[in-house]
C-alpha cells in the first residue's frame, strides 16, 4: 500500500503527469499535507476552466450491456443528472475568474461501445486514440468544446495504465486534455479494496468520479488551472473525505474561502 506522500502532484507544466484519484490509504498512516503558511492554498495558473460543463458519458465495453454492469449505467447517469445541478456545482463557483464564471452544469449523453473490444489492459495513449474515433466517426459523441467534458467507464476486470501506473495499483481514476482542448476522465472499475476505501463499489464510484468532475472543472488543463504546488488538485488535498448529498456519496473538496474541506 503506497503512503499518502504517493499521491502529492509536483509542479506541473502541460505535458506532465495527469491528475489522479490515488488509492485509499487509512488515515492513520497518511502523511501530513505540506504545511504551506495557513495550510493549502489553491492559486490560478490562467488556464481553461469548465464553466458550464457538458458532461457526455461514454461506457466501454460489452460488459456494460450484461447484468449486473447493465444496471450501473443508469445508476451513473441518475448521478450526474443530480450532481450537475447541485449544491457541488454552486461550491466550485468559489473558482470563478474574471470571464470564466464556473456555473451549473448537465449530462449531455450516454453511449455504450462494444466496438472496437475494450482489452484487458488498456494505455491512456489507447484511451485517447478511442475517443478521437468515437468523435470523428459516431455521430451521437459531441466535438470537443471549451465545456465538454467525456467521461469514460471502463468494466471491471479492465486495468487502466498511465504514465507507467495502473489502476488498483497505483489510482482509481484520472483527468486529462488532449491538445489543450478536450478533456476527458477515465474511470477504471472500483474493484479493489485501494478503490473503494471501506465504501459500497458504487459509493467508492460517486466518489471517485465528484473526485475527477471537480477537478477538470476547476482545473481543465492539469496544472493550469487552480493548482497547489505541495498538494495538487481540489479533489487531491481532500482525497477519500467523502459526504452524503442527497442520496449520493461525493468527496469532499478543497475551499480556499474556508481553508478546509466541505
Amino acid at each position: 500500500m503506497p503512503s499518502q506522500k504517493s499521491a502529492r502532484k509536483p509542479k506541473l507544466e502541460h505535458g506532465d503527469s495527469v491528475k489522479i484519484v490515488p488509492l485509499h490509504v487509512p488515515e492513520e498512516l497518511r502523511t501530513p499535507l505540506a504545511a504551506a503558511a495557513g495550510g493549502p492554498q489553491l492559486t490560478y495558473r490562467n488556464g481553461p476552466l469548465i464553466t458550464a460543463a457538458e458532461v457526455f458519458v461514454i461506457f466501454w465495453g460489452a460488459a456494460w450491456q450484461q447484468a449486473p454492469q447493465s444496471g450501473v449505467i443508469a445508476q451513473i447517469n441518475q448521478f450526474f443528472d443530480f450532481v450537475l445541478t447541485s449544491a457541488l456545482m454552486d461550491q466550485m463557483a468559489e473558482y470563478s475568474v474574471s470571464g470564466q464564471a464556473i456555473g451549473h452544469a448537465k449530462r449531455t449523453g450516454t453511449i455504450t461501445v462494444t466496438t472496437p473490444a475494450v482489452p484487458s489492459t488498456v494505455h491512456d495513449s489507447a484511451i485517447q486514440s478511442f475517443l478521437q474515433q468515437q468523435i470523428a466517426g459516431n455521430s451521437a459523441v459531441p466535438k470537443p468544446g471549451p465545456n465538454v467534458l467525456y467521461f469514460l467507464f471502463f468494466p471491471p476486470g479492465v486495468k487502466v495504465v498511465q504514465g507507467g501506473s495502473a489502476s488498483c495499483q497505483a489510482f482509481c481514476g484520472y483527468h486529462n486534455d488532449i491538445g489543450g482542448n478536450t478533456f476527458y476522465a477515465v474511470m477504471p472499475y472500483p474493484n479493489c479494496q485501494g478503490c473503494t476505501g471501506g465504501l459500497a463499489v458504487f459509493d467508492a464510484l460517486t466518489s471517485t468520479t465528484s473526485h475527477e468532475l471537480c477537478e477538470a472543472i476547476t482545473d481543465a488543463v492539469p496544472g493550469q488551472g487552480w493548482y497547489d504546488d505541495a498538494n495538487g488538485e481540489i479533489g487531491d488535498i481532500c482525497a477519500w473525505k467523502t459526504k452524503k448529498l442527497g442520496n449520493y456519496t461525493v468527496q469532499l473538496e478543497w475551499s480556499n474561502k474556508a481553508n478546509a474541506c466541505v
